[in-house]
């Protein structure tokens, strides 16, 4: 099979064919992307709210660079919607929680309320409910500022963090983002911290109907019961569980200042640490406010907070693309890559270890440092890049050996069901999702298909006997997740297309028989999807509305993604594609990718196709529009390796 498609000539390419071309450029694009000391990291961007919340937090704790202020002002009016909103990503509609923080922070950092941008906001605010339909995160944001009472939100008990960690109730029922969120949270509620702010004022908030208490009936007695303790004149257990709070938040930063590599628990932890009596001079504090601004990023839009960073993903998905591109183990690039990632496997145990004792940890993180929290999607696709590169499990060195210690740690986090939740183990106490503060986002780390896909699909590449009883569970439930026919959900990107990227290559490689009409059906799911052009899109409504899924504009990440699909089903289905549809919708796509290729052999995504919570927070990996069509495009130009350059 070969790409037929008439590009111009580039200098580049000189008289190469054009499927060679294509995939030559894109991988050019890639390898200029690599950073010296051999990792890859693209911009990981999502909504306003982050570098909103960035604003204040300067203003809390009262650490504001003028110069970088005014250009995180800049880059908050930029962003403005013409309806006056912020939206949760790019063609959704303004979400009054992030437009209310941003109008906050605006007003913060000196922007008069008559502000014609100002002014929008508020206007946008009034229009959709008020302050009070906003998320219970955006109220906590205001209350912290003084201009909304605590005693209007949830209480949230530091008396919970000393609660055994295996004991049915504790934290540890929470997924780890919402886990490392909490604790630092129950320190600001219960000492109902304020950082006053001299502008704006609670009058200037827009207001609505008062909204009804969120929970159940019995999370809302709980609540109740809750407050009456607060009110107590002797609190027994307080001062002892908000002291545990403060030292499990301080056991919790990571090297690099960082709370779990992320932004939420990061601001928390500084604050609840204020809160708590420690100085900006604490080494603790000051190592976390100088880390959280090499997430920041700077140019002539102004200056924006990036919510995270994905250097050890965005490595291990080159190197794995470059090698499906053809090349050698030895090439420097791959080497480099592979010798990074050696310096970020995760050697000691984190909160995985209070529901896994006694395992030895490894594996990866998906940021430079998160000892706390590496991930099982990573170490996945991680593993199957060093598999790519041509390294193998018991091959002698640092290379197998690290190999050999993540597929012992995968294998202690796979659930009792088979599937793979991403960062803990059976973390599916469902009392969790009924809390009055869970109304932002996942609280639980169930297993997902793409994440199961990818540890299926690493074990396989692995290869070993001794592999085989874990496989075969989690194929199991990885058959059981289909839905409809042919589909499966996307946790971790949008969506569905997503899903089924993952999905076909970790069922082809098995090479069952018993999966031939599953993948089928998966790539007849994938065509009736297909643009006219060969395209394909899903807007990230899919996870809000069930017409959105697998429909929407267009992008290469997600074109290069059903091609992936298409690709491994048609390897996968065998003789049951008779007419060669799946095929034929294949070569759509690759010359889709083709005729969309920029002029610097890379593409662009002009929509968020990550997440981070569906139905609340999106993402745009910016180097997906290009890792992915490399790796599509590598393996649709060569016959036979459909499924990447192992196989």
């Amino acid at each position: 099979m070969t790409l037929e498609v008439a590009l111009p000539p580039s200098p580049d390419s000189g008289a190469r064919g054009a499927s060679g071309a294509v995939l030559a450029r894109a991988v050019d694009s890639l390898l200029r992307r690599q950073h010296p000391d051999g990792h890859w990291m693209g911009e990981l961007e999502s909504n306003a709210s982050i570098t909103a919340e960035y604003v204040l937090l300067g203003r809390y704790l009262e650490v504001v660079d003028p110069a970088r202020e005014a250009a995180a002002v800049r880059h908050l009016l930029g962003e403005q919607g013409e309806d006056g909103g912020y939206p949760m990503a790019p063609g959704l509609e303004g979400d009054v929680s992030i437009t209310t923080e941003v109008m906050v922070a605006l007003r913060a950092a000196g922007l008069p309320r008559s502000h014609p941008q100002v002014e929008a906001a508020r206007r946008f605010v009034a229009a959709h409910g008020g302050v009070e339909a906003t998320r219970m995160f955006t109220r906590l944001w205001l209350a912290l500022g003084g201009l909304w009472p605590w005693r209007e939100l949830p209480a949230v008990p530091p008396e919970w963090v000393l609660l055994p960690g295996r004991f049915p109730g504790s934290i540890y029922d929470l997924a780890s983002w919402a886990r490392a969120t909490t604790v630092p949270l129950s320190i600001l509620r219960t000492q109902e911290t304020v950082f006053p702010l001299s502008q704006p004022t609670p009058d200037e908030l827009p207001r609505g109907a008062r909204g009804r208490a969120a929970g159940t009936w019995g999370w809302r007695v709980a609540e109740r019961l809750a407050r009456h303790y607060e009110r107590l004149p002797w609190t027994p257990t307080r001062r002892l569980a908000l002291s545990r709070a403060e030292r499990w938040v301080l056991d919790h930063q990571e090297a690099d200042g960082s709370w779990a590599g992320i932004q939420p628990p990061w601001v928390y932890g500084l604050m609840a640490l204020r809160a708590r009596g420690l100085g900006l001079d604490h080494p603790a504090v000051r190592s976390g406010l100088a880390a959280l601004e090499s997430f920041g990023i700077e140019d002539e839009q102004g200056f924006r907070l990036q919510a995270c960073i994905s250097p050890v993903w965005d490595t291990a998905l080159a190197v794995w693309a470059l090698a499906d591109a053809g090349l050698p183990g030895d090439h420097p690039a791959i080497r480099r890559g592979v010798e990074w990632l050696m310096g970020r496997e995760v050697r000691r145990p984190g909160d995985w270890a209070v529901r896994r004792p006694g395992v030895t940890p490894g594996g990866w993180p998906f940021e430079l440092f998160n000892d706390q929290y590496p991930d099982t999607d990573d170490t996945a696709v991680v593993l199957c890049a060093l598999t790519a590169a041509g390294h193998r499990r018991h091959e002698p060195g640092e290379v197998g050996a690290a190999m050999e210690r993540a597929i012992r740690w995968l294998l202690a986090m796979q659930g009792e069901d088979g599937g793979f939740g991403a960062f803990d183990v059976d973390n599916r106490r469902s009392w969790v999702e009924h809390l009055p503060t869970s109304d932002f986002g996942e609280v639980l780390d169930p297993p997902s298909p793409d994440v199961t896909a990818h540890v299926v699909e690493a074990l396989v590449r692995c290869g070993g006997d001794d592999l085989e009883p874990a496989r075969l569970r989690a194929l199991a439930w990885l058959r059981r997740s289909e839905e409809g026919s042919g589909a499966y959900y996307g946790r971790w990107g949008v969506n569905y297309v997503y899903g089924a990227a993952a999905v076909a290559p970790a069922l082809a490689v098995r090479d069952d028989p018993a999966d031939r009409e599953r993948l089928l059906r998966l790539g007849q799911w994938v065509i009736e999807h297909q643009h006219a052009d060969g395209s394909f899109g899903e807007s990230v409504l899919s996870y809000h509305e069930p017409q959105h899924i697998g429909r929407g504009e267009a992008t290469p990440s997600q074109t290069a993604w059903a091609l992936l699909a298409l690709l491994a089903a048609a390897r996968g289905s065998g003789e049951l594609d008779r007419d060669g549809r799946l095929r034929a919708a294949a070569e759509s796509a690759a010359q889709s990718l083709a005729e969309t290729q920029l002029p610097d052999g890379g593409w662009d995504d002009p929509y968020f196709t990550g997440t981070g919570f569906p139905r609340a927070f999106y993402l745009r990996y910016r180097l997906y529009a290009t890792v992915f069509p490399v790796m599509a495009l590598a393996r649709f130009s060569a016959p036979g390796r459909e499924l990447g350059s192992s196989w």
